[in-house]
């Protein structure tokens, strides 16, 4: 097949992106149960955080000038942690611990360890400067400033930014609602016996786990009978459910690949075979205006292409900004002395060598051989017509990065 009849990768993830529409529903939930949700509006800060000066450590609170190298001071209050702070008196010392507000008049803590208890009060065993150990107000958030951008994702530190901000609720996204459908007369569902010619349906498996961790919710999960007939009308369904379809196989060219024969007859397709190893028989369209991304059939073919381009797509229609993939170059612990007109996703892992970390290949990178992304840890890209020799520098992606 000549490179000219395939559409590069770049380009197919740049044509689905230019298609995807962000969810344009919201939903207000509780900030316990925000997490990987996404921010449908910015969130500015309402006070300053911390609101006033307070304690970095158990200590006391004293006034710098106060203090000579023989000093003993009386310790003349005490404040914890939720107390109001009160007044230091001139030339005492208050007892004062992490996270109490500084009393008024004192201008440095003395961290407990640097201090000797006697009965008359308190000396000082190091020297004090003006400031030290004092958190100061609004040192992390200050009034009226953005915090968390719209089109945020919501990881466990935003939840404790946003409560550090007071917000009790938070303004999100509604999930995105994905259809799997899975095309094929041999696939069974995992517990039942197999027949001559049947295999179980791993594909069903992997995209459930693949959008939960996505943070999608699954509005149909169905197996579709090699038919046109079955094909269209359960394309028409899921349609009037879903935000996105995502099938597996029947976007090739046997006369038993119907996906994409139906999309071309009874939607739109506009994107159809990608330059890539695995992930050839790609597919995007639409069906009555709901997208439909047709992923191929064998098993780690649908790994890798939901993660190089179905992620992408899915992010935007999460109304999720900003997000860049970066991956890593390290050196290749493998080779590969046969170039291809296909960028190629090589299902590989970090490994130690003689000289340091390599990125090491699984033998086989079959697309059906799915034990090959449980021993990997991520993604080497093999770039269009090159090849690669052992120690060339080469990029990585890990499947957690991939998967943000």
């Amino acid at each position: 097949m000549a490179s000219s009849d395939l559409i590069p990768v770049d380009d197919a993830i740049d044509h689905l992106l230019a298609r995807a529409h962000p969810v344009a529903q919201t939903q207000t939930v509780a900030l316990a149960e925000s997490l990987d949700r996404v921010l449908a509006r910015d969130y500015t800060v309402p006070a300053d955080v911390p609101p006033a000066d307070n304690s970095a450590v158990d200590g006391y609170a004293v006034r710098a000038g106060d203090l000579s190298s023989e000093a003993v001071l009386q310790v003349s209050g005490r404040v914890a942690a939720g107390q109001a702070p009160g007044s230091l008196q001139p030339g005492t010392a208050v007892r004062i611990f992490t996270g109490s507000e500084i009393p008024e008049g004192a201008d440095s803590v003395v961290m407990q360890e640097r201090v000797t208890v006697t009965d008359g009060g308190i000396t000082i065993n190091a020297t004090v400067s003006e400031g030290q150990n004092i958190r100061r107000q609004g040192q992390d958030l200050s009034r009226g400033e953005l915090a968390l951008a719209k089109g945020t994702r919501i990881r466990p530190q935003e939840m404790g930014l946003l409560g550090s901000m007071g917000v009790a609720e938070v303004t999100v996204y509604a999930k995105l609602k994905v259809a799997i459908l899975n095309t094929g007369d041999e696939l069974v569902a995992p517990g039942q016996p197999l027949a001559p010619g049947q295999i179980y349906n791993s594909n069903q498996f992997t995209l459930l786990g693949l959008l939960a961790k996505a943070g999608c919710d699954v509005s149909l999960c169905e197996t579709l009978a090699d038919t046109r007939e079955a094909t269209g009308s359960t394309l028409k369904r899921a349609a009037a459910e879903s935000d996105l379809i995502i099938t597996t196989g029947g976007v090739s060219v046997g006369e038993e690949d119907h996906v994409r024969a139906v999309l071309e007859e009874s939607g739109d397709l506009s994107l159809w075979r990608m330059a890539s190893k695995p992930g050839k028989p790609l597919a995007f369209g639409a069906m009555d205006g709901t997208p439909v991304l047709g992923l191929p059939g064998n098993p780690a073919a649908v790994l890798v292409t939901f993660m190089v381009v179905g992620m992408p797509f899915i992010r935007a229609c999460q109304g999720r900004e900003g997000v860049t993939i970066h991956g890593e170059r390290m050196p290749a612990g493998f080779s590969i002395e046969k170039p291809s007109i296909r960028r190629e996703y090589v299902r590989a892992r970090k490994s130690l060598g003689d000289d340091g970390p390599v990125i090491m290949a699984y033998p086989n990178q079959s697309s059906g051989v799915l034990s090959s992304a449980c021993w990997a840890d991520g993604l080497a890209v093999v770039p269009e017509n090159q090849t690669i020799g052992q120690g060339d520098i080469i990029s990585y992606y890990s499947f957690a990065e991939l998967l943000e």
